[in-house]
């Protein structure tokens, strides 16, 4: 049924340009033809004025408004979703919830604690956006774009961020329960933070937080590095005793 609609939809489109096109040679060569004739009455002068007209007609006038009207009625992008435009909009806590608005674009856009609960964001665009607060309960954003985005504190539970880039955005205070970042592009830094809570289930997927983050067991986390806080610490003896050990070249 989608197939059919969409190729319905291609067809009006096509048939409608078709259309303008006809019209628009008919205009350019009516054109053409005043020019010539005020070239042999006026002069090189008139004869530029009469192309300037024709490359006008070429780029503007209604023909254009009547293909927009149909490329409108199409819907969305690439006749898919509603691809909505609030490039750097304030729509900060705007009730965006259960709505397709897959492909749309939210860069630099402010949506702090805006609603997108349950909403389809799939390939949406959220670069530099501030997302603080921002509740994405069970939404999809599988490969949308999220890179350098202020996404601390938001709501991710049960969020379907599979294939989304992440890179460089902060997520620090992030509720990702549930939530699914199979591969997703995520900073490392920011994995090991999210995997120090990570914890549940998609409910979609099936797929385990911990386990679409790569993050492996607690205690091999802990334990992944000496410098890591919450690791097995050095006691001072063996600290001292590892001192002692130290050759002294000079006093």
């Amino acid at each position: 049924m989608s197939s059919a609609i969409l190729l319905s939809s291609s067809y009006g489109v096509a048939s409608a340009r078709a259309q303008i096109n006809q019209r628009r040679s008919r205009r350019v060569a009516a054109v053409q033809c005043s020019a010539h004739q005020q070239q042999r009455q006026g002069g090189p002068l008139a004869a530029g004025a009469g192309a300037l007209a024709a490359a006008i007609l070429l780029v503007s006038g209604p023909a254009g408004a009547e293909l927009n009207k149909y490329e409108y009625n199409a819907g969305g992008e690439f006749g898919v979703g509603t691809a909505q435009q609030y490039g750097e909009a304030d729509v900060k806590g705007r009730d965006f919830s259960k709505q397709d608005l897959q492909r749309s674009n939210f860069t630099s856009a402010d949506a702090r604690d805006a609603n997108f609960e349950g909403s389809n964001l799939q390939a949406a665009y959220f670069m530099k956006a501030v997302l603080a607060r921002t509740n994405f309960e069970n939404a999809d954003l599988s490969d949308a774009l999220m890179d350098r985005a202020v996404i601390v504190e938001a709501n991710l539970k049960g969020a379907i961020l599979q294939r989304a880039v992440l890179t460089r955005s902060d997520l620090a205070g992030a509720d990702i329960y549930g939530a699914d970042f199979t591969n997703a592009l995520v900073d490392k830094t920011q994995q090991m933070a999210l995997c120090k809570y990570a914890d549940g289930v998609n409910p979609v997927t099936g797929i385990s937080t911990r386990k679409s983050l790569a993050c492996g067991s607690s205690r091999r986390f802990k334990a992944s590095s000496p410098s890591n806080p919450e690791g097995p610490q050095v006691s001072q003896a063996e600290k001292d005793a590892f001192n002692a050990s130290v050759p002294v070249y000079r006093q």
